[in-house]
């Protein structure tokens, strides 16, 4: 194999391994936020996340709901909505269920 590809085969295979690194990286957070986020609900210092988005997603109205994230640092809920091809993002304390702020 002519040595430049060699060279591009190794760039590549490094790229792949970084790439992947990063991927289970993200994967673990998701998992401890996961974790940290039934503990405290289990502990009852945070509503559950369907008490969330049954007070948040009527308000939204004319936005498609996509999902939310759960940050145990702060105790906020970041719920993520779509509406006429804009993203909004509304955060909401996770003890009380208030909306603590939102973009757009």
């Amino acid at each position: 194999m002519p040595r430049l590809m060699v060279m591009v085969v190794r760039f590549l295979a490094l790229g792949l391994l970084a790439v992947s690194g990063v991927a289970q990286a993200t994967v673990d957070q998701r998992l401890r936020d996961h974790r940290a986020a039934q503990a405290a609900r289990e502990e009852g210092r945070i509503l559950p996340m369907r008490e969330i988005e049954r007070r948040v997603v009527p308000q939204m109205r004319g936005a498609q709901y996509l999902g939310f994230d759960y940050d145990p640092a702060t105790g906020i809920y970041t719920l993520k909505f779509l509406r006429d091809g804009a993203v909004i993002w509304v955060d909401v304390d996770a003890r009380t269920g208030q909306i603590t702020g939102r973009s757009r």
